[in-house]
């Protein structure tokens, strides 16, 4: 009983830092999922993973834990932060696509984020989901947040902070999220480009046909052809992504437990 006393303390650090990825991990920060489910499947988890990280480090209940506990904290929400902005970019490809399309006002409610989101942004997010889901990455997200104990440990206080690496990581990928987006809507935006030159040949040399009737149709229709074209592709980009991820997330597991 006294040595279980002991490990307490540990084993809530444990399911602080498990807790917190899963407040804003994607898959697990959904806001259908009911928190009494997250903070269980965190509970367990942590149960599970307790034995296997090797805390064996006393810690003891002072100020110091305070200390630690928020560090959980930061390190839980940081990589689940990650890993949502990284499928950001879907929706930042949707936003480019509606645009293009004139769908920017059939915006659709996102349950993950309670907000109104682009409605071919929502469409790829969640087959997005379904591919992380069939590929297992969600269990892939877990080892993540796991394999962090062995670079920054219970006891250990977040070193890569304070000499700016950790913010300029963050900066990177957010330019990095943007990018992958422009990437991933540049096909059908250049396409609707030159579909938008094309009409605006046509209303000037037939002035008597009324384009706008025309031309809304006609790209919506162009837009829905293209995106069959491309949508093979689609998948192979998002292992590409995917596997960005995951490595990025090692990265920034090493920037917070970098030795000073």
């Amino acid at each position: 009983m006294t040595q279980l006393l002991e490990m307490l303390p540990a084993f809530l650090l444990v399911f602080i830092r498990i807790t917190a990825f899963f407040v804003s991990a994607p898959i697990f920060s959904v806001r259908n999922i009911p928190a009494p489910f997250k903070i269980g499947l965190s509970f367990f988890i942590a149960f599970i993973a307790f034995p296997l990280l090797k805390a064996d480090s006393v810690v003891t209940l002072d100020l110091d834990y305070v200390y630690l506990a928020i560090k959980e904290v930061l390190i839980g929400l940081l990589l689940g932060f990650l890993a949502t902005l990284f499928l950001a970019a879907i929706q930042v490809a949707g936003s480019f696509i509606d645009m293009m399309l004139g769908l920017a006002m059939a915006a659709v409610f996102d349950p993950i984020t309670g907000a109104q989101t682009p409605l071919m942004g929502n469409f790829k997010y969640m087959l997005t989901m379904l591919f992380i889901l069939s590929a297992n990455g969600h269990h892939l997200l877990i080892k993540g947040i796991l394999a962090s104990y062995q670079v920054v440990p219970l006891d250990r206080w977040l070193n890569g902070i304070g000499n700016g690496q950790l913010s300029s990581f963050i900066i990177e990928k957010f330019s990095y999220m943007f990018m992958s987006g422009m990437l991933l809507a540049a096909p059908l935006v250049s396409s609707l480009f030159v579909i938008d030159i094309a009409l605006g040949i046509v209303a000037k040399t037939v002035p008597q046909m009324n384009i706008f009737v025309v031309g809304m149709p006609a790209k919506i229709l162009a837009g829905f052809l293209i995106l069959m074209i491309v949508f093979p592709g689609y998948f192979f980009v998002m292992s590409r992504l995917l596997g960005v991820l995951f490595t990025s997330m090692e990265h920034m597991i090493e920037i917070m437990g970098a030795v000073p």
